[in-house]
């Protein structure tokens, strides 16, 4: 009864919980109506004729140490000609921070903003169009940034933003089980759900414990994509359709429900952090869950800790009734630099955003000097530390954009810093190189009113349905009816806007 009880109450009160706490997500707006015109190109740049250049100003987003101080802040100067302010948002209540900034038109040339906050700029027309200034004075920018990145950052065919997208296509959880003990049962890795589901069987049987255990972000994964639910959203013959309308899903939650009710699966996922999980596996009370390659240090650390011969296999992707594996990525920006309607110097803003972009300085702001920061060997970049650490640890926060051709590949020497991390890191790229690797479609979409208003309240909605589902709390067979709900508390807005903004860029 606890198990059943424990599944069921989470998810009974975190739907309390949504259906007081309302939506967070930024009011609907109007289309904004803006256009790049004669201000965007008649604003003066004071740098003109190779002349002193000005200071200019940017907000960032809070971080734990002086903006101004950084040695990258100094780099940057060095490396551009232009001296920067910087100023960061507070840890709290940072949005209404912002809002306040804007409304007191207090001057910035350039704004790092999360997705929300850019939406409301955005629609509220206190950004400033960058088409004609990223045309005249970005070859950099446009060099540096891949077309489909531009679809994140445009309105109603305007760019408002250039957007950051992070560190490329790459795979960051994989299952993990303890090897030890699959050696000790004769058992090999599981390649699809019915194995699984006889290795979990083998598992408990011989140890007596639950063998499968996990966070609640850890439901969907590797079991999921098994069956079809891949990403959030899927291009089926050039529709969008939410992983809620796939009627794969019925299949999981049966599975799931299946491995629940025979306690193969871990009862209290829904209340497990990320460390609790852990150490369910350090300790011995789970031989499998799903482990991000960031804490793969303290994992293994964890482990041998208290069993020192235990060992760690990583289970490859499982594939599909048709023999395939597949890996789900997102690619959504990270962030989105904009440039606020009362800079004074708009060009300017953009110019610095460009010198930052060449593809040398890039490489410089990112991962330093070769041989002093960074060696290049075995094709791969390797940091020097401690000099990396000292000059370099908070180099992606003065990011305005990546070298989106070339960072995937610099950022991994901040992977190998540690050799532990590195080796997971690299296993896990290297299984996911040999499954089918599929890009959410929404991955490059911008805000999108209905879909960003009902995106808090839909993803409560469905994954504590499906919490339900897996303890059996509610049956699989109403699954409709359930769905039915979902469109109707916004669900159906969500889709057809998200179909209407993938369609017009086909």
């Amino acid at each position: 009864m606890r198990k059943r009880s424990v599944f069921a109450m989470i998810a009974a009160s975190t739907l309390t919980l949504a259906a007081c706490s309302g939506n967070n997500a930024p009011p609907p707006s109007s289309s904004p109506s803006a256009s790049a015109s004669s201000e965007a190109t008649a604003t003066p740049s004071s740098d003109t004729g190779g002349g002193e250049k000005p200071e200019m100003t940017m907000l960032m987003q809070y971080g734990l140490f002086d903006p101004n101080a950084d040695p990258v802040s100094k780099a940057i100067e060095e490396a551009t000609g232009y001296k920067t302010k910087y100023e960061m948002l507070p840890a709290e209540n940072a949005d209404e921070k912002l809002n306040l900034m804007v409304a007191n038109k207090q001057n910035f040339d350039i704004m790092k903003l999360g997705s929300a906050q850019f939406y409301k700029l955005a629609t509220a027309g206190a950004l400033e169009p960058l088409d004609e200034l990223i045309e005249q004075h970005g070859p950099n920018i446009k060099a540096a940034l891949k077309e489909d990145s531009w679809k994140s950052a445009t309105i109603d065919g305007k760019i408002y933003a250039i957007p950051e997208t992070g560190s490329g296509i790459s795979v960051g959880e994989e299952l993990v089980v303890r090897q030890d003990w699959m050696d000790e049962l004769g058992l090999q890795h599981p390649t699809n759900p019915d194995e699984l589901y006889e290795v979990l069987k083998a598992i408990k049987e011989a140890k007596g414990i639950v063998p499968l255990t996990g966070t609640k972000d850890s439901i969907y994964g590797d079991i999921a994509t098994a069956f079809g639910v891949i990403n959030e959203w899927t291009d089926i013959d050039g529709t969008l359709v939410h992983k809620a309308e796939l009627p794969q899903m019925k299949d999981f939650l049966t599975y799931m429900n299946k491995l629940y009710s025979e306690g193969l699966l871990d009862s209290e996922m829904p209340i497990n952090t990320s460390a609790k999980a852990i150490e369910k596996f350090a300790s011995g009370n789970a031989a499998m869950y799903k482990l991000a390659w960031w804490s793969a240090s303290s994992a293994e650390a964890a482990l041998v800790k208290n069993f020192p011969e235990a060992k760690i296999g990583i289970i490859p992707y499982l594939k599909n009734k048709d023999g395939q594996a597949s890996v789900g990525v997102n690619l959504a920006t990270t962030w989105f630099i904009a440039v606020p309607k009362v800079s004074k110097l708009k060009e300017d803003a953009i110019k610095l955003i460009d010198a930052k972009l060449e593809k040398e300085t890039f490489k410089k702001l990112a991962i330093g000097e070769e041989g002093v920061h960074h060696e290049f060997k075995e094709e791969k970049y390797y940091p020097i530390l401690p000099k990396f650490n000292d000059d370099l640890t908070n180099a992606s926060v003065y990011m305005t954009g990546v070298d989106e051709h070339n960072y995937p590949t610099y950022w991994q020497a901040r992977v190998r810093k540690d050799p532990v991390l590195q080796s997971y890191y690299e296993a896990f790229q290297a299984n996911a190189a040999n499954t089918n690797i599929v890009v959410d479609p929404m991955s490059v979409a911008p805000p999108i009113d209905a879909v960003s208003k009902n995106k808090q309240k839909l993803t409560k909605l469905l994954d504590d349905q499906v919490l339900m589902y897996i303890a059996g709390s509610e049956n699989i067979a109403d699954y409709d009816t359930f769905l039915a709900r979902w469109m109707s508390e916004g669900g159906a807005d969500a889709i057809k806007e998200a179909n209407e903004w993938y369609k017009s860029t086909k």
